[in-house]
């Protein structure tokens, strides 16, 4: 929700700001009946603050009516033991009142953190479900938002705005009703000088809303100025062009704006207590000059302890008639903090199992790609008439253009995303016909962006398989060219790797994040990009991981790295969503298109100053002199 949010203080006075106002929810019963649906499971414990709301404000109220019997029994009569009765009737009402408040405050509480308990689970089971698609296209922060700070409001809304409402309207005719049966000429008096009274603290709040407003905007400014300036790289800029003194122009601008309205605020604080301390001393003189006429002039059998108990409850009144005025901002934001909510909970599952989904006994690994068509919005195709078959056993590597859709390709195997037509099979089943969680765990993914949790080596391998043995992480860890680094390590497999795994290098996380596909153990692997962006002896210890998996294992790889293509029974040239070419190596290298392309660009440059080069690779670039040829090249 926008800041600030409204004035603080007694009957200060709440508004909206512009951007609320433009976007005020639409309150619908069918949105009412929404929000109230979370409240009905805990329709017993809701009945049970009402309850505490109606007892509580009544005998915070009694000790007002208690001063007249007070004045009138104990000390006009002069009865002492009158006197100790009510002082003491007074305190245990007033001890019960807070007791119960307790009581209420305590259930009230509890609902409202039961309730975002189910909130946050609904949110959470939500967010999990949906797509890749989701999480791309939306503001990581904003996700966040909705789930935290958002919920997190709604504890506010129940404990604060629904409990207001209840128990100032419940206080309001309460002391109504008490007043009317003292005197109904006084009373209306009293009633009559309640709205009158709010007047000027409402022009009085505007004042300070609109004064709070800008020194908050002025307040912006000042900061933005000082982490633009005082930043290292904001420094270096100002230095080296000369502008120290501009920057110093700016601020001091700036700075005596946010002087000139901080002083503004503070006396308009100052007026305005002073506003409310004159109108709260008008209505109580107003209901003495009304009861001393009745008494004076009409010889009423009013008594000096009515008047009391009058002009105490005139003075309970005050804060609830605000609080209520107040309240239709306090329940537009609380609707609209539900409507933000609910927008994300209305958020069709696209990615979800088929009511008859397959879990087939055993698998193979056969992929067929027949005629695929994808988008990730209508605007433009991602992926255009995509065919291919990967058999069981057999690797295939995609390359192309940065941007071709390569990664797409693969993320559809494991419904990351689904098509938009055409089909993709797994051993001839469709995947969206297959069991989501079993299809996923026959998938296995290495990407270039690898992700480790904030934990241990341990924790992070048993992420995939949370039964492993230690000697099968062992045996991962090996096949992922890590053990060595890992039992270097003083705490060996309980190695803390930070957050996103910060505390290793690029090379260690990558091979732990290959450990942990194999100790998975699925039936495909897929190599996205898993050894770029990584120096040299880093990608060959990565390649010396990935090729006994390429050779015994189904394996789709997407690499920029000449030997692991190499290694690929078939390679597919992706480029602009289609498949321009297949084929093997040599047979690519002679259709001299884009494949050829990339050869003399982007794949010579990775290999072709490497010292560590292998002879297969040197002859591929032609520093292996060309009459010793290599089988199979």
């Amino acid at each position: 929700m926008p800041a600030p949010r409204g004035m603080g203080g007694p009957m200060g006075g709440k508004f909206l700001t512009e951007e609320e106002k433009a976007n005020q929810p639409k309150v619908t019963p069918a949105l009412l009946k929404r929000v109230f649906s979370y409240l009905k499971p805990y329709t017993k414990q809701l009945i049970l603050v009402l309850l505490c709301i109606i007892v509580s404000s009544f005998f915070s109220l009694m000790p007002s009516m208690i001063t007249g019997k007070i004045l009138d029994d104990g000390l006009l009569k002069k009865d002492f033991r009158a006197l100790i009765y009510y002082i003491v009737l007074s305190l245990i009402v007033t001890l019960a009142a807070s007791l119960i408040g307790v009581a209420e405050t305590y259930i009230n509480t509890w609902v409202a953190q039961h309730i975002t308990y189910d909130m946050r689970n609904q949110m959470y089971s939500h967010l999990q479900s949906m797509s890749q698609r989701f999480f791309t296209t939306n503001n990581q922060g904003d996700i966040i938002t909705r789930m935290t700070s958002d919920i997190d409001g709604v504890k506010s809304v129940i404990t604060n705005t629904f409990s207001s409402i209840l128990s100032n309207s419940i206080t309001l005719i309460i002391a109504m009703i008490a007043m009317f049966q003292k005197n109904w000429i006084l009373a209306l008096v009293g009633i009559v000088i309640v709205p009158i009274f709010t007047v000027p603290t409402r022009q009085a709040g505007k004042k300070r809303w609109s004064l709070t407003n800008e020194s908050q905007q002025v307040n912006d400014e000042v900061n933005g100025i000082l982490n633009e300036t005082l930043s290292v790289s904001g420094q270096l800029l100002v230095k080296l062009f000369g502008k120290e003194q501009y920057e110093y122009d700016r601020y001091e601008k700036a700075n005596r704006r946010m002087i000139g309205l901080n002083i503004k605020e503070s006396m308009a604080g100052r007026w305005f207590r002073v506003v409310l301390t004159t109108f709260t001393s008008i209505g109580p003189m107003l209901l003495y000059l009304a009861g001393g006429i009745l008494m004076m002039k009409y010889d009423s059998n009013i008594t000096i302890g009515d008047i009391s108990v009058l002009v105490a409850l005139l003075g309970r009144m005050y804060m609830p008639v605000n609080s209520l005025l107040n309240i239709q901002v306090d329940w537009i934001r609380s609707m609209a903090l539900f409507t933000r909510i609910f927008d994300y909970f209305d958020i069709p599952v696209e990615i979800r199992n088929a009511p008859d989904a397959v879990t087939p006994s055993e698998v193979t690994g056969d992929v067929v790609f027949e005629h695929v068509e994808f988008s990730y919005d209508e605007s433009k195709k991602i992926l255009k008439d995509i065919s291919f078959t990967l058999n069981a056993g057999k690797s295939i590597a995609i390359v192309g253009p940065s941007g071709s859709g390569k990664s797409t390709i693969v993320n559809l195997i494991p419904r990351l995303y689904d098509v938009d037509s055409g089909s993709v099979t797994f051993d001839g089943i469709d995947v969206r016909k297959l069991d989501l969680r079993f299809l996923r765990d026959k998938v296995g993914v290495v990407s270039q962006e690898t992700y480790l949790f904030n934990g241990t080596i341990r924790d992070n391998l048993l992420y995939a398989k949370p039964d492993a043995a230690e000697e099968d992480m062992v045996e991962a860890l090996k096949k992922a060219n890590i053990w060595d680094f890992v039992e270097s390590q003083e705490k060996g497999l309980d190695t803390e790797v930070g957050n996103r795994g910060l505390k290793l290098s690029g090379g260690e996380k990558q091979r732990i994040s290959i450990a942990r596909i194999i100790l998975k153990d699925p039936v495909i692997f897929i190599f996205d990009e898993a050894t770029s962006a990584l120096d040299s002896i880093s990608e060959k210890k990565i390649q010396d991981a990935i090729d006994p998996i390429i050779k015994s294992k189904t394996s789709i790889l997407i690499a920029h790295r000449l030997s692991t293509i190499l290694a690929a029974d078939e390679i597919l040239v992706v480029k602009d969503g289609t498949i321009a070419e297949r084929g093997t190596h040599k047979e690519l290298l002679n259709k001299e298109g884009i494949y050829r392309e990339l050869y003399e660009t982007q794949f010579s440059k990775a290999i072709i100053e490497d010292e560590g080069a292998s002879e297969l690779e040197q002859y591929i670039w032609g520093t292996q002199p060309a009459d010793e040829p290599f089988e199979g090249v």
